[in-house]
């Protein structure tokens, strides 16, 4: 069960968003981490869900200055596909961080289902200074793409 935060509906583990995402049709997943990431590194792919993430950046490659026009853009593009601001909605960066932050942004904006993805993507760092080994969406083997 997610936890609740002050500022956000809750962290969820991966594969809380993922059935989330599976059983509610309205659910919608953002991930927040950069254009590079997401050509480098993938992203979650839920076209067997027939969903889309809804990407965009919290912070813009490479000066990585949080993007002041985030919330707008998310908002739009969440209202675009039939979200309101009761839908819920999870929030995935590389680790979980960024996607706190973004999480708590879109709940000062009036989204009251907004999730963090709890260890996202690739997960935290390993003692090899590697990611994607024990936690995140890749590591507990949910779908993924990559260009």
């Amino acid at each position: 069960m997610p936890q609740p935060s002050s500022s956000y509906a809750g962290d969820a583990t991966p594969q809380e968003a993922w059935e989330a995402l599976a059983g509610d049709p309205s659910a919608a997943l953002v991930d927040v981490r950069t254009s590079a990431e997401w050509a480098f590194v993938g992203i979650p792919d839920l076209s067997e869900l027939s969903k889309r993430p809804v990407l965009a950046e919290w912070q813009t490659y490479p000066s990585m200055q949080v993007d002041q026009g985030f919330v707008d853009r998310v908002a739009e593009a969440l209202q675009a596909t039939g979200a309101g601001a009761g839908t819920p909605v999870y929030f995935l960066c590389r680790s979980g961080v960024r996607s706190q932050a973004a999480a708590a942004a879109m709940a000062a904006k009036g989204f009251t289902a907004c999730f963090n993805v709890a260890g996202g993507f690739e997960g935290p760092l390993d003692a090899q200074r590697h990611r994607g080994a024990s936690a995140g969406w890749k590591a507990v083997g949910l779908p993924w793409t990559q260009s």
